[in-house]
């Protein structure tokens, strides 16, 4: 009796010790956080050098990592480098952080510095304006490399915080040592495969569709804020598809959220609006180098090379008017292609231009345009904030002084495809928004406004090949200033003669506008990048 007893007081332990394992095992596996991420696009390419855009270069910097890196308030902080010097002005010293694993396993060293420097400089990289600030990089030892610069480059640490760091050893072994356009995805590797050195890795990527990341267990910074195991990400392009995603609790974060949704959700209880203004300034560019528009009905000549019709176009629009109606008065009207928030800015050249429809039709008549004439206008209706309605309201503004606009509004990958120097600039007119990396007026001038330099990289976002020599030399004296009273007084002077020369329809500083379940803690960056090392689910 008493050893049947025993058995089944054993029985009975073991049951309740399986009971406990299995409660334990299910409250494990309810500590499990997965979240849902949605965009109006996706990521166009996983290769780091493949396009110098915004979203594109957020998203990897959840997987990849570069030298020097932001905070939630853009301050600069260390990333792969803990330090780093200035000796002399043509030269810096990085110490680089030991102990670093690669999704693969294998270690960050100098050597990958090195590889990482050149392959931004090869044909097919859209980062080759960033690796361009450096004549050289050299390896001291596993831990140490030299930069050396042709000028002293002064805020060189900011320029690099996206010239992400890669595996030299992967990519040898994988043979894409080269970046390849994003027009042209098939053939690298990188473009659909990864491997960082940041704390999620990739398992899972079908493009437009889906993207599954999950978190790395050797990522070196063992005190990350976040609890996010899992990210599952979706573009969706329709914004009602999107809203309606978030109110269904299907997403956790969706950006952006239309701004006549806003009233909407911010009385729907479990939903928050965060909606701080982005560094980012939306404008218009048009075609100013070649003899003929590719897209008009004008023939012979290019209308955009007179400043008159620059400039007539640029007084057709009211900016106050597109805020108003298309954004609700949540942006702020500009007159250059610096945010308030860049380094530089000055509302001397900052303000928008007076709109004057009466004189913007007396500038086309001068010009030879009494009745106006017909452009294409390319816009991305996934890219930014009411972009194709944007582009809309324009293209009315403009009816009324006679210019009719053909607009072409699509995809954002069919979009960049056609606008970016790799597909020609095939573009009479365009629409597009800039996020200074470095939040520096400089960063605007070598990308936007320098004449375009396909040898240096410099220009290379200035689609419609806007130059002014004057203009470059006082970036390249810029770029070298260390003295920042100076500085600023050489970038209000370059920013005023671009002002003057009506290079470009600037239009305004656009809000950040995301939706998020109110459980969730996550920081909203100035440049609308979504770093998941500061998102907290319940």
């Amino acid at each position: 009796m008493r050893i049947r007893s025993a058995l089944k007081l054993s029985a009975i332990t073991l049951a309740l010790a399986t009971s406990a394992y299995a409660a334990s095992t299910q409250a494990a596996t309810a500590k499990e956080h997965t979240l849902h991420w949605a965009y109006q696009g996706d990521a166009q390419s996983m290769d780091p050098m493949s396009l110098n855009e915004s979203f594109t270069l957020g998203f990897q910097g959840n997987m990849y990592e570069a030298l020097f890196g932001y905070d939630k308030d853009l301050k600069l902080v260390p990333a792969l480098a803990t330090s780093w010097e200035n000796p002399e002005p043509n030269k810096w010293i990085i110490h680089l952080r030991k102990g670093v694993k690669f999704h693969d396993g294998s270690p960050f060293t100098a050597d990958d510095v090195v590889f990482s420097w050149k392959r931004s400089l090869t044909p097919g990289s859209d980062m080759k304006g960033y690796g361009a600030k450096a004549s050289d990089v050299k390896k001291i030892d596993d831990y140490t490399v030299e930069i050396d610069t042709a000028t002293p480059q002064p805020i060189l640490p900011r320029d690099w915080t996206f010239l992400y760091m890669m595996s030299k050893t992967w990519s040898e072994k994988n043979n894409t040592t080269q970046a390849t356009d994003v027009k042209n995805g098939a053939g690298n590797y990188a473009n659909m495969h990864e491997d960082g050195t940041g704390p999620f890795m990739m398992t899972d990527r079908e493009p437009g569709v889906k993207t599954v990341l999950k978190r790395f267990p050797g990522y070196w910074n063992k005190d990350l804020k976040t609890n996010v195991d899992e990210v599952i990400f979706q573009p969706i392009t329709q914004e009602s598809t999107r809203v309606a995603a978030l109110l269904s609790g299907d997403m956790d974060i969706v950006q952006p959220v239309p701004v006549q949704d806003w009233d909407r959700l911010k009385t729907t209880k479990g939903i928050k609006i965060l909606n701080r203004p982005e560094d980012r300034a939306i404008f218009i560019g048009f075609d100013q180098f070649r003899p003929e528009l590719l897209y008009s009905n004008v023939k012979g000549k290019n209308p955009f090379k007179d400043k008159r019709v620059r400039e007539a176009f640029i007084l057709a629009v009211d900016t106050n008017a597109i805020n108003q109606k298309i954004m609700r008065g949540a942006a702020h009207p500009l007159g250059t292609l610096l945010a308030t928030s860049v380094n530089g800015y000055d509302p001397s050249y900052g303000a928008p231009y007076k709109p004057d429809p009466a004189k913007s039709k007396k500038l086309l008549a001068e010009a030879g345009y009494p009745n106006g004439f017909e452009v294409t206008l390319d816009c991305p209706n996934d890219r930014y904030v009411n972009d194709e309605k944007i582009c809309q309201a324009v293209a009315g503004m403009l009816a009324k002084v006679g210019i009719k606009i053909d607009l072409l509004a699509q995809t954002k990958s069919k979009y960049f495809a056609k606008v970016l120097p790799q597909g020609g600039n095939m573009t009479s007119m365009y629409l597009l928004g800039w996020s200074p990396s470095s939040v520096d007026a400089d960063n605007v001038l070598i990308n936007l406004v320098h004449c375009p330099d396909t040898k240096s990289g410099l220009g290379q976002f200035n689609f419609g090949h806007y130059c002014n020599k004057d203009v470059d030399a006082l970036e390249t004296q810029i770029g070298a200033e260390t003295d920042q009273a100076k500085r600023n007084a050489l970038i209000k002077k370059a920013f005023m003669m671009v002002h003057d020369d009506y290079a470009y329809m600037t239009l305004h500083q656009q809000p950040l506008s995301w939706g998020v379940k109110s459980s969730i803690q996550v920081a909203q960056r100035p440049d609308d990048v979504l770093d998941l090392r500061n998102v907290v689910m319940p």
